[in-house]
């Protein structure tokens, strides 16, 4: 666990420094130093192609599918450089979780969708029933789908609503005890009443997981984030407080920004 400062407060749960990142010849991220907070939920925002996906995926290192990619720095999360060379992939995407933009469930029950984590990373043979039941009902009581589900725990997850497939997903993740979940633009598919159960569920899982979400839509990141980082061309422009940048930004890129004058 991380750890506190009674001074400064709980220590950052991701810090980069010096991130810079190249698709072959082309640089997406230049630069990027910043800290992310536990307990809130942080928002990346800014226009197409200004780099805020794929920083997000720097988190669990998901950019490095693409051998084409070449990245540079360092990305501190618990305290760990997650570049350095003991890190297990495996063990980093335990911990950092990833919500997707449209609801991704396994063609297979509710239940087995749930547990598919644990089933994965735990040796074959030490999970007994209980256990897999104890984790179902808690992952999707978390989510708050335990009460509609609990009598469909058979059913196939992708005859789910899409706000349920979502919020399954997000279940998913939480056998493994991530520390954080990233959410790139997970409402994008969603209507608006199920875009407003994913906000909400955003504000009690910060309690527990410190969670970062890719947005286009300004309202969202104004409604559902503590704080916002504004990028641009690669570059971190402004990271405040969500009210401070969109009411009081420091820098005129933003203002133009959430203003509308581009983007």
């Amino acid at each position: 666990m991380m750890a506190s400062d009674p001074v400064t407060g709980p220590a950052p749960s991701i810090r980069t420094r010096g991130l810079n990142l190249w698709y072959g010849q082309f640089q997406a991220l230049c630069d990027v130093s910043l800290e992310i907070k536990p307990g809130i939920v942080t928002a990346l925002i800014g226009p197409s192609g200004c780099g805020k996906t794929t920083l997000l995926r720097c988190f669990n290192r998901i950019n490095e599918r693409f051998s084409y990619v070449h990245t540079e720095g360092e990305i501190i999360i618990l305290g760990k450089n997650i570049y350095d060379p003991d890190v297990s992939l495996t063990e980093l995407r335990k911990s950092v979780g990833m919500v997707f933009q449209r609801p991704n469930p396994l063609p297979i029950s509710v239940y087995e969708n749930v547990v598919f984590g644990l089933r994965v990373h735990t040796p074959r043979g030490q999970l007994r029933r209980a256990q897999l039941d104890q984790a179902v009902k808690e992952s999707l009581t978390e989510v708050g789908l335990w009460k509609d589900l609990k009598d469909r725990l058979q059913a196939k997850a992708t005859s789910l609503q899409l706000e349920q497939q979502q919020k399954l997903c997000i279940a998913r993740l939480l056998p493994l005890k991530p520390e954080v979940i990233l959410m790139d633009e997970p409402c994008s598919a969603l209507d608006v009443e199920a875009t407003r159960a994913i906000e909400e569920l955003m504000f009690v899982l910060k309690e527990r997981y410190t969670i970062v979400i890719v947005t286009h839509n300004m309202a969202q990141a104004r409604r559902a984030s503590d704080e916002c980082i504004f990028m641009l061309l690669g570059e971190v422009v402004e990271h405040s407080p969500t009210a401070d940048l969109f009411l009081n930004p420091r820098k005129e890129k933003t203002a133009d920004y959430i203003e509308g004058r581009y983007g």
